[in-house]
């Protein structure tokens, strides 16, 4: 959420940018308005407590001297002021609500060193990793994983629509250890070489929790929210819980960074998607995922979101998976960031880069929205810390890039030197 004074003293800046965020300026056109009415009702409130206060000493100072019938006069007056405070308080609550609502659907404001654009077209290549593989000089035509996988026996979309409906899978054998070895390689290298702290968090979180990192209230259609008499939701990524932990805490200076990693599968009911990607693991309902965290201090924020982006992309280089780096436009990220780097991996069935990690600094959005802050070594005043997350990696998005990157003519697929101690197999054979 954005700072509310900041957006008063900005207000033609913060417009301004918005317009490249594919934001509806217009959408604002009350907030001076009612930012107007709102301080002036405060104003009002602040000097009739003020007065019922005054009143107060008044009315004790006449019944110590005795002169009980002005005393009377001053209570009657005094119950009259009140009385007007009190409408005024229900009234400021109408437009603290009001105000309120304005605020928590405005996204994150652009970095300036973000490209403007309305959409991926706008979208700057940073780097490229590795070389794709030239299929055709071995002889073949690269499959796609889902022929792989059916060919492998290890990818079974059929009985996943039998059993739950469209947009689930059932990994089996080698397949299914193949994703948890993944799992297992992320975390290991995140924890040993990275030096992020593994958590395991709940995989179900309430509506305060998706507040504070930005899908509430806005984007509660791409979540799957419980049947319960509370308000609970399948988490849409892990970064949902882990930069809650802190809500609503006050952080000592020495303690910060704090980088985490978890493993949790995430939930997600797209939408938005219209069709797209309906063939394959790409675009899932439930998928499994490795998230990275940072809680840092501002000045710290895009020094941090480097390093986080080079730990996801450490991941793809160790897996000798090409890949390119691109800086997502105005118009291409996503609500609560100020800053976004995608890793896109390179799918040889679809002639492309894929997009596997998003990695984001949200400066001080996320932790207004959590009330997530932090205290400076010997000052009293406390101060938003910026988050920042990425995926470190997409599971099974990494899962099928393997099976099309590293596949043989006869269906037979490779498995990368870093990740065969975690399989136990050098070559995904077919019924494995």
């Amino acid at each position: 959420m954005l700072d509310a004074h900041f957006v008063r003293e900005n207000f033609d800046l913060v417009r301004e940018k918005l317009s490249t965020r594919n934001f509806d300026p217009a959408l604002l056109e009350n907030f001076t308005q009612l930012d107007a009415e709102r301080r002036a009702l405060i104003r009002e409130r602040d000097d009739l407590n003020a007065a019922s206060n005054r009143l107060s000493k008044e009315v004790g100072a006449l019944m110590r001297e005795g002169r009980k019938d002005e005393a009377e006069a001053k209570k009657a007056e005094s119950r009259a002021v009140a009385e007007k405070a009190k409408g005024i308080e229900a009234r400021l609550e109408e437009f603290e609500n009001e105000f309120r609502a304005i605020l928590v659907n405005v996204p994150n404001l652009p970095h300036e060193s973000v490209p403007v654009g309305a959409d991926e077209s706008a979208n700057t290549e940073v780097r490229r990793w590795g070389t794709p593989r030239d299929f055709r000089a071995e002889g073949f035509d690269p499959k796609d994983h889902v022929d792989l996988g059916v060919g492998l026996g290890i990818l079974d979309q059929e009985r996943a629509t039998k059993v739950t409906g469209a947009r689930f899978a059932v990994l089996s054998g080698v397949g299914a250890k193949l994703e948890r070895a993944l799992i297992n390689f992320m975390l290991d290298l995140h924890t040993s070489e990275h030096g992020y702290r593994e958590m395991l968090p709940p995989f179900i979180v309430n509506d305060d929790s998706l507040f504070g990192t930005g899908q509430l209230p806005k984007f509660e259609q791409d979540l799957f929210k419980l049947r319960f008499e509370r308000d609970y939701y399948l988490v849409p990524t892990a970064e949902v819980p882990l930069t809650n932990l802190h809500r609503e805490e006050i952080l000592e200076e020495k303690a910060l960074p704090l980088s985490y990693t978890a493993y949790t599968p995430c939930f997600r009911s797209e939408a938005g998607s219209y069709g797209r990607d309906v063939r394959g693991l790409i675009r899932q309902h439930q998928f499994d995922k490795v998230e990275l965290v940072k809680l840092t201090k501002p000045e710290d924020s895009y020094e941090a979101l480097e390093q986080l982006t080079r730990d996801a992309e450490r991941v793809l280089q160790l897996l000798g998976l090409p890949y390119r780096t691109v800086t997502l436009s105005t118009g291409d990220m996503g609500f609560s960031a100020a800053k976004t780097y995608d890793i896109e991996v390179w799918l040889p069935s679809q002639n492309t880069y894929r997009e596997i990690s998003s990695c984001s600094n949200c400066e001080a959005f996320q932790a207004r929205r959590a009330q997530i802050r932090f205290k400076r070594d010997g000052k009293s005043k406390t101060e938003f810390v910026h988050t920042l997350n990425g995926s470190g990696l997409a599971v099974g998005r990494t899962w099928l890039a393997i099976l099309e990157n590293y596949q043989q003519a006869d269906g037979s697929v490779r498995v990368p030197e870093a990740l065969a101690p975690y399989l136990g197999v050098e070559v995904i054979m077919p019924n494995a």
